[in-house]
């Protein structure tokens, strides 16, 4: 198992992260472990292939106007 260490948490988010983990019965570590658990599991990362497929099942589509613009951008044709 990996340490890991979270330095500078504010005061207050440090409270209530104590509170969530008494509330819940758990140490802090318990909670914070958990809290991590559950973020991991509910979100799996996405590829950018699985990100534009995503978006061409939805039926987004890029605007021709800011394709000009990155391609004016990248001329070095600024107009803007």
């Amino acid at each position: 198992m990996a340490n890991l260490s979270i330095k500078n948490v504010p005061e207050a988010l440090a409270v209530q992260l104590k509170a969530r983990a008494a509330r819940n019965h758990r140490s802090l570590q318990g909670e914070l472990l958990a809290i991590l658990e559950s973020i991991t599991q509910s979100q799996p990362l996405l590829t950018l292939d699985e990100v534009w497929q995503q978006g061409k099942q939805i039926g987004l589509s890029t605007s021709s106007t800011s394709t000009e613009w990155v391609r004016e951008m990248r001329d070095g044709r600024h107009r803007h």
